[in-house]
């Protein structure tokens, strides 16, 4: 793979040595300029990666911040060293290039990676009491106040997942109506220091209700992924019970298996 250098640097990068807090901030950094790399030039399993003068030159950044940042996804199980002939992109890097089933992201990130412009269609934004299956999924008593969320996430203008999302209204607080409810609501949960770090998923293939298809003129498109998901914060918190319909012929998602 041919890279061109930014700026070339030498070992003694002020700010690479002696603080181990900085240290780890530019290995971090580098490890994810990295994997961009690596999906900007869309490397595959069992490709090899660049030298470390090479990858060190095209970032300008150190061998030793470079060397760090490889260590690091070697721990990952993104690379694998092999002595004498360099690192090499193993499967779980790859799978994490090619959307992972494991791996947690916004609908809007997700589409984005996918490449498509992403536009949402508000279907409706309403104050709710939590019904049986809804305070099961967020860990709340039947009847708790919630958020409801139903949009249509589209990509360059074409309908790719439908999703119904449901919010502890606690953890989005303010009046609904003057809140964008068409940006990412994993964002707007950060924002409000509720960060989604983990989520409990299951997939199934089903077919949206007539209504739905009808309603948002959906026909021919059935069947949809259903993702259903109980989002965790940082906190323990269940801050966000997510149904996502993803269009099946348009979305798929990776599943790495081991012997």
């Amino acid at each position: 793979m041919a890279i061109s250098p930014v700026v070339a640097v030498d070992e003694g990068l002020p700010g690479d040595g002696g603080h181990p807090h900085a240290r780890q901030s530019m290995a971090q950094t580098a490890r994810d300029d990295i994997l961009a790399l690596i999906a900007e030039q869309k490397l595959q399993l069992g490709d090899k990666l660049p030298t470390e003068a090479v990858l060190s030159a095209h970032f300008g950044v150190s061998r030793s911040t470079t060397r760090e940042a490889l260590k690091l996804l070697e721990q990952e199980g993104l690379v694998t060293a092999v002595q004498g002939k360099g690192r090499f992109l193993s499967a779980l890097g790859s799978l994490n290039i090619q959307r992972p089933v494991t791996k947690y992201e916004s609908t809007t990130d997700m589409l984005e990676s996918l490449g498509y412009h992403v536009t949402t269609i508000v279907v409706s934004v309403t104050e709710e009491q939590a019904d049986e299956a809804t305070a099961e999924a967020l860990s709340l008593p039947v009847g708790a106040p919630i958020i409801r969320l139903v949009r249509l996430r589209c990509g360059d203008d074409e309908p790719m997942v439908y999703s119904v999302n449901a919010i502890p209204r606690e953890y989005l607080p303010g009046p609904i109506a003057y809140r964008d409810w068409g940006g990412s609501v994993t964002a707007a949960l950060e924002a409000h220091g509720h960060q989604v770090v983990s989520s409990v998923a299951s997939i199934s293939a089903v077919s949206l209700e007539p209504e739905q298809t009808a309603r948002l003129n959906l026909d021919g498109m059935n069947p949809w992924l259903l993702v259903e998901e109980r989002c965790i914060s940082s906190s323990g918190s269940r801050v966000l019970y997510a149904r996502d319909y993803h269009r099946g012929d348009r979305i798929a998602f990776n599943v790495l298996r081991r012997r």
